[in-house]
């Protein structure tokens, strides 16, 4: 997770996130406000067991970066130690990028990078793939799901396809209740081990929808919401971590929490205890929720053994 110490409303990202909404504090009560939110989350995560890390702002950057609080956007790991940067769609959101930061962070903390893998080139201008942002991947099954947006260019993502060998890759298009597209797939649906939520009515094709449905359903519990239920509430922007004894746990928005049916959070409760964190000003002027605030850590960890028990060096 990244503290926000520069969280605003931001105007460029604002162009297709139809989920952001201008502040009515200033922009002092604003940052106040959501370093508590940002905070109370990381204290809630941490009393449930799980390991948090808090990247710091680079005061060296010498710009702001008002979205740094959503980190899934440029960088992802993998299982087999492959730590993954992707392309912003938005400017003054290129400047959260910083591979050496979450690299020495990453590795600070006992876990091993074998392989970085850039997608696309390291030039400014170039089409998007916002991370599990924009993609939303089951790592058991090998295939990626990406709704096609502004922030998830078709040719790009099928460079992260190939790049990192997934058996599919599954595209399909979207409206919202406006007739725009979702701007992060991650906001519109959700795939833990044993369960997946989605909002398949905004899927505009019948047979993409069919199809999405169709694969899920063969390896997962679904869950489906309603528009209101992902505009209005985050719904579809949870996510399935582990406690320290791996233990699975739910993470998600009060709205989200609050916004599902007593029914789909019974649903929901079989596969993993429902944490809901405190971040109402976060997604109001952000756009993003939980989830997007959450980079998960899949690296192997490095487990060092004392000289008694030979000194040497494994990962998990």
């Amino acid at each position: 997770m990244v503290r926000p110490v520069d969280f605003r409303y931001n105007d460029e990202t604002g162009v297709d996130n139809e989920f952001q909404s201008a502040p009515r504090i200033s922009p002092e009560e604003l940052t106040a406000t959501v370093l508590a939110e940002f905070e109370g989350m990381v204290r809630t995560l941490e009393s449930e067991g799980v390991e948090v890390l808090v990247l710091e702002k680079n005061r060296g950057l010498g710009v702001e970066t008002p979205d740094a609080i959503f980190p899934n956007n440029w960088f992802s790991t993998e299982h087999d130690g492959t730590l993954i940067f992707y392309p912003m769609l938005a400017e003054n959101r290129r400047a959260e990028k910083r591979v050496v930061d979450v690299e020495e962070l990453l590795v600070r903390n006992g876990y091993r990078i074998r392989n970085l893998i850039n997608i696309g080139y390291y030039r400014r201008h170039q089409p998007a793939l916002e991370g599990t942002g924009s993609m939303v991947i089951d790592h058991d099954n090998e295939v990626v799901y990406a709704a096609e947006s502004l922030r998830c260019d078709p040719e790009q993502f099928e460079n992260f396809v190939q790049a990192r060998r997934y058996r599919d890759g599954v595209l399909f298009q979207t409206t919202s209740s406006t007739g725009r597209p979702i701007y992060h797939t991650n906001v519109m649906m959700s795939i833990g081990d044993r369960f997946a939520v989605i909002c398949s009515a905004c899927i505009t094709d019948p047979v993409d929808r069919a199809n999405v449905l169709g694969r899920l359903g063969a390896t997962h519990h679904v869950v489906e919401i309603s528009i209101e239920q992902m505009e209005q509430h985050f719904c579809g922007n949870i996510l399935q971590l582990r406690d320290r004894n791996g233990a699975p746990v739910i993470v998600m928005s009060r709205s989200a929490h609050d916004g599902f049916t007593a029914d789909q959070r019974a649903e929901l409760a079989r596969f993993g205890r429902l944490v809901p964190v405190e971040i109402p000003t976060v997604e109001a002027v952000g756009g993003g929720s939980a989830r997007c605030m959450i980079a998960e850590v899949f690296l192997p960890r490095v487990v060092e053994r004392s000289e008694a028990e030979g000194g040497s060096v494994s990962a998990t």
